[in-house]
């Protein structure tokens, strides 16, 4: 969608009109409406004499009708600290195009808290949890790092140190930096273990610096105890060789057809923050487990399907990837797989009985692709001895269609 101009987009700290360079100041004096948050809009001073519209809620499905409806009008919206950040001016570009918006923006929240804290930025990892749960703050959790958590709240503060203390962090020092930029600015600090304090200003930002505890694996093949799982979870060896060769690429959506205990889906999403995974699976009991893994490994962003392929596979977004654990000798299960892939996707199937692997050397006769049989066995007692656990063995059939 396009307008008469560009629709100027404002960064705009808690410090307010004072905290504006010239060129944010000229463009909300010249405008005609201004759009943002009502604390946003109660920044601005009298002199600014333009329409002032609040955001409606939701706000995304509305945003073409209330900008059309401005159509040859000066438009102003007003956006916390840098829009390009986890912002508005993101939203507003995928919505009316990249051409039809011009940015001023504001140092953000997180560049001020940096600043305040001496914190090197590249060094340090940012999470919003703005509109995603406090569980994605599990992913990045780990010794003698440091975090920097986009608050949704006032009860954002106390919400994270319950999950550190939870984790085995409650060593982790939480500094609560609220109204950064502003003349209401304070910061407050603790312990995740020992936090007690009220809940504060809900313009706020969280700092942690993690110390001794549990620490979250980045690579892939994560120790299967990291899963509840009823039995079905491809185990941890037979995981890493899978996930190479689905090679999760940033941006990217995997399906997990028949997904058990969700560890391949999990692990894809682990990845990169960009990834994305859709989990199908069959069993109630087993969607729930799915559940909790992924909340507990930071990744609840996961979404389950609760039904079984090929049809609860109707209607799903298209897949750059998929992966089949389960399912594969039910009728037209692959078939649709194959059906769904984008231009130059890759599948991958794991088969584990004689019915499975018939059904996968008879794709591989027909489709190409790679073949890999893997046996894993593990060290265990034998009485005072130690001796090898075999488990079965795992064929897996990779090809790009």
């Amino acid at each position: 969608m396009s307008s008469a101009q560009p629709v100027t987009v404002v960064g705009i700290g808690a410090g307010g009109w004072p905290g504006l360079a010239g060129t944010a100041q000229d463009a909300l004096a010249a405008a005609e409406v201004v759009f943002g948050s009502s604390r946003q809009l109660d920044l601005l001073p009298s002199t600014v004499g333009a329409r002032r519209v609040p955001w409606p809620s939701p706000l995304v499905p509305a945003l073409p009708g209330l900008f059309e409806a401005e159509r040859g009008r000066r438009v102003c919206v007003l956006a916390s600290g840098d829009p390009m950040f986890h912002g508005i001016g993101a939203t507003l570009a995928r919505v009316l195009g990249p051409s039809a918006i011009t940015v001023v923006p504001h140092p953000s929240s997180v560049s001020l808290a940096a600043a305040r804290l001496g914190w090197d930025l590249s060094a340090t990892d940012v999470v919003s949890l703005v509109t995603a749960p406090v569980e994605t703050l599990n992913r990045v959790i780990n010794p003698g790092r440091r975090i920097l958590v986009l608050s949704a709240g006032a009860h954002t503060p106390a919400a994270v140190a319950a999950l550190l203390a939870a984790r085995g962090h409650g060593s982790a020092v939480l500094t609560v930096l609220e109204q950064l930029g502003g003349p209401g600015e304070r910061m407050v600090v603790g312990t995740a273990g020992s936090w007690s304090l009220a809940d504060g200003d809900p313009l706020n930002i969280v700092a942690i610096e993690c110390g001794e505890g549990p620490g979250s694996p980045v690579t892939s093949g994560i120790p299967d105890s990291c899963f509840k799982t009823d039995g079905q979870l491809t185990k941890r060896e037979v995981r890493a060789v899978t996930l190479a060769m689905l090679a999760p690429a940033p941006g990217e959506l995997l399906w997990d057809v028949g997904a058990g205990s969700g560890s391949i889906g999990i692990e894809w999403m682990r990845a990169h923050p960009s990834t994305r995974a859709i989990a199908i699976e069959s069993s109630a009991d087993r969607v729930e487990t799915i559940t909790a893994n992924a909340a507990a490994l930071g990744v609840p962003g996961l979404r389950v399907v609760h039904g079984r392929a090929p049809d609860a596979l109707d209607g799903l977004p298209r897949p750059d990837t998929i992966f089949i654990g389960g399912g594969l000798t039910r009728d037209g299960v692959l078939d649709r797989c194959l059906t769904a892939l984008r231009p130059g996707g890759r599948l991958v199937a794991n088969a584990v009985t004689v019915e499975s692997e018939a059904v996968v050397a008879a794709a591989y006769a027909k489709l190409g692709g790679e073949l890999t049989r893997i046996t894993v066995q593990r060290g265990s007692p034998v009485g005072g001895f130690t001796g090898w656990r075999s488990f079965m063995p795992v064929t897996i059939w990779a090809v790009k269609p």
